[in-house]
């Protein structure tokens, strides 16, 4: 199966590519076949792939398509390198991304640029899947590049609103400032190496720098600024609840399968630069452990039902953040795996909700869906149950605790790092459950029209599925010793040890932490389903309504920036409309125009005003021939 490794991201856009060229004179039926049928392929190819990864255990695969250039001895190609690593993040993205795709047939099949969509679809996949699959940092580069385009097509799609296309354009511009961080990076790690070569550049790095050496520590940062602005965490994180502009569907692949999880795989591969850059690793542990705080305050106040999961994508992210800034390397990609899984389920159950309530998504105007909607709610409600990591029982809980507890117990943990995780950990499962209460329970205020149909509650299933039991391949010591997940990783990520003294008493820890989001779920019932008056004489005092104002905007980031860049920037264009630089281009237009309309002057179809031309014509080179 390794020699099919290039089928994976080129089906994909192989699909794109003929759905751009013909997917207007295809039937809806085509469309969907050729855009859902070549991601599912992908899919197929990955789950053989990886059947045969875990039966024959290499230390990886890697195949060369053809040499991209070569210039100046920097001769990059199109290679693929594929260990356990990109392996789990190709099976989520392929078939996650392939449940997204049948879901998204029904949920788009009125729109009139079906096949548009389509074809967007299967870019942003093939892209995502080239970033992961890449070789070399060139390749991954420009992996990245491509689902930051994908990122403004598809937040735009429905471009004829103008909202849609300032958060398109705002996503586009805020990812490009981590972008240019991240190219330096590159540049800098070219110029040291001589190559971009992953697996060279890791081999070389320890013997080239020292723990600590101020060129590891800038390179750490900038790939760091690369990873905030995809992943959108602070400070660039303000594009990501925007970006719920789009489709839903959208929302759900650029959430779980593409885009923000390319931070969190750009640091896990380039694990040996943090390894080396320990101010660069701890920065990373503080902007996750900050902004999984911030995003989920934020949360708290939304009422925009996608909004609310879109501050949660960056709280879960900083999560992933958390656990890579302290070393816990499997720990952070095994709760991106899980997070795929009910973030997925969460957005298209959301997406089910909006359909049916004619595209509402304020829950304010939800209520009493559950009777209504019995397959979503219940999928939901498994969603909800794992993001809060209700113990035991949902993945959510194992892929958590294992950050939580070597936050604490690792040797680079720390005990306010724990904290912010913990009390982050309260928040998540109190705005979690405001959103079952709200949604789900009370009083119907918004008529059902539109039942979803079994091409959207199958995928529903699936992922329900996947977040119940997939959490169940990596357990704690003290449940059974399953540590499947990190044995996998082990060849690609290092390993990290408990502190002794804590391990023993490790249940202790899992226990606050069930404690801890068992009581966010009681604090949401309390306010927003038993004494809804309790909340209600919160809110009204003044102070409570001036920090909810301050948390819904995001912390004010938005007016900060707006002040900051936009205003200023604004301001100088504006003063700068006529520089010098324009007038001389346009003084060369005008000066072209002058010229056009003084020729065409002699082009007035009158013969003898020719041949008057020819004769004068004639007199001057003859008298210029006799004076010289």
């Amino acid at each position: 199966m390794e020699n099919y490794i290039w089928l994976i991201p080129a089906l994909p856009f192989l699909g794109s590519l003929l759905l751009i060229l013909f997917g207007t004179r295809l039937s809806r039926t085509a469309v969907a076949i050729l855009g859902v049928g070549s991601v599912g392929i992908s899919a197929l190819i990955t789950i053989l792939l990886g059947l045969q990864f875990l039966s024959e255990k290499p230390a990886f695969y890697h195949q060369e398509v053809w040499q991209w250039f070569s210039v100046a001895g920097f001769n990059p190609s199109i290679a693929f390198h594929l260990d356990a690593l990109s392996t789990v993040f190709i099976f989520v993205i392929t078939f996650v991304g392939f449940l997204i795709h049948l879901y998204s047939t029904a949920y788009m099949a009125d729109d009139s640029d079906f096949p548009r969509f389509f074809a967007c679809m299967n870019l942003f996949v093939g892209s995502m899947l080239k970033l992961v699959m890449a070789d070399n940092l060139l390749l991954l580069y420009l992996g990245w590049e491509g689902v930051g385009l994908c990122s403004y097509l598809l937040i735009g799609f429905w471009y004829k609103e103008p909202a849609n296309g300032y958060a398109a354009r705002k996503a586009f511009i805020i990812t490009r400032v981590g972008d240019t961080a991240m190219a330096i990076g590159l540049f800098i790690l070219f110029q040291t190496f001589g190559t971009l070569n992953i697996q060279t550049i890791l081999t070389e790095a320890p013997e080239v720098w020292s723990v600590g050496t101020q060129m590891a520590v800038l390179v750490g940062l900038l790939l760091l600024g690369g990873a905030v602005g995809k992943s959108g965490q602070l400070p660039l994180q303000t594009w990501l609840p925007d970006a719920m502009a789009g489709p839903t569907p959208v929302s759900a692949l650029i959430h779980a399968a593409t885009m923000v999880t390319a931070g969190v795989y750009l640091i896990a591969r380039m694990y040996v630069i943090f390894d080396l850059a320990p101010v660069a690793q701890l920065a990373v542990a503080i902007v996750g452990a900050v902004t999984l705080l911030l995003a989920g305050f934020s949360a708290l106040t939304q009422y925009d039902l996608k909004r609310v999961l879109a501050y949660s994508t960056i709280s879960q992210i900083g999560y992933m953040f958390l656990a890579l800034g302290v070393g816990a390397w499997s720990a952070g990609i095994f709760h991106f795996m899980i997070h795929a899984f009910f973030k997925a389920l969460l957005f298209l159950c959301a997406g089910a909700i909006i359909l049916a309530l004619h595209h509402e998504q304020d829950m304010r105007k939800m209520g009493g869906l559950r009777k209504r909607m019995p397959v979503v709610f219940w999928t939901f409600l498994i969603g909800a149950a794992s993001l809060a990591a209700l113990p035991v029982i949902t993945s959510g809980f194992y892929s958590k605790d294992q950050i939580l507890w070597y936050t604490l117990a690792g040797p680079q943990g720390s005990i306010w790092l724990y904290m912010a995780g913990l009390a982050g950990a309260f928040i998540t499962s109190v705005y979690t459950f405001r959103m079952v209460f709200m949604t789900f329970y009370g009083e119907e205020k918004t008529h059902v029209a539109h039942p979803p149909g079994k091409v959207i509650t199958i995928p529903l299933v699936i992922l329900a599925i996947l977040s119940l039991v997939s959490g169940f391949i990596e357990l704690p010591h003290n449940f059974a010793h399953v540590a499947l997940f990190s044995g996998l990783m082990a060849p690609v990520l290092p390993g990290i040890t408990a502190n002794e003294l804590l391990a023993a008493n490790e249940w202790m820890f899992q226990l606050i932490a069930a404690v801890i989001s068992l009581g966010g779920v009681f604090v949401a019932y309390l306010f927003y389903q038993k004494s809804p008056a309790l909340l209600a004489s919160i809110e009204n005092s003044s102070f409570a309504m001036a920090l909810h104002r301050f948390w819904f905007s995001g912390w004010g980031f938005d007016a900060l920036y707006d002040n900051l860049f936009v205003r200023p920037y604004v301001f100088l264009a504006n003063l700068n409309k006529r520089d010098i630089i324009d007038s001389f281009y346009t003084g060369l237009a005008q000066m072209a125009e002058g010229f056009h309309v003084m020729f065409s002057q002699t082009q007035s179809g009158v013969l003898r005003n020719y041949v008057a031309g020819i004769v004068v014509g004639a007199i001057m080179i003859l008298t210029i021939s006799l004076l010289l």
